[in-house]
């Protein structure tokens, strides 16, 4: 038999655990009543980091997410030429990847939102000059 102390939900337990294998016999183990412990003080939670200072967006056509997602590709750089209906962009909303399409043939003048990042209904994505 061995031993062993449990805490669950702040509440202790001890515990016998018996080892079974080939040449032991199963036994019935004593129910074991909880131990009064100390509930252990919580970890204090860290401390959130403060929101990135959104980048200036440059003049010209901006782009805009339709609806709050996440970007899960970007497919243009800056300086890209695209023409009216290239995917900009992949933006997931409600488990659906939605394209993000060139409004107007141009160049990008800036790449506002990054791969991974959260977006609002509304937020500039990227800037065509």
């Amino acid at each position: 038999m061995r031993q062993f102390n449990i805490t669950v939900n702040g509440v202790a337990y001890s515990v016998a655990v018996e080892e079974v294998g080939a040449a032991s016999a199963p036994v019935a183990a004593p129910v074991a009543a909880p131990a009064p412990v100390a509930a252990p003080a919580p970890a204090a939670a860290p401390a959130p980091a403060a929101p990135a200072a959104p980048a200036p967006v440059a003049g010209g056509q901006k782009v805009n997410a339709p609806m709050p997602g996440t970007i899960l590709e970007v497919r243009v750089t800056e300086g890209a030429a695209v023409k009216k209906g290239d995917i900009l962009l992949i933006l997931e909303a409600m488990k659906m990847e939605n394209e993000i399409m060139s409004p107007c043939d141009g160049t990008i003048k800036q790449v506002v939102a990054a791969k991974g990042a959260s977006v609002n209904s509304g937020d500039p994505l990227i800037v065509i000059g």
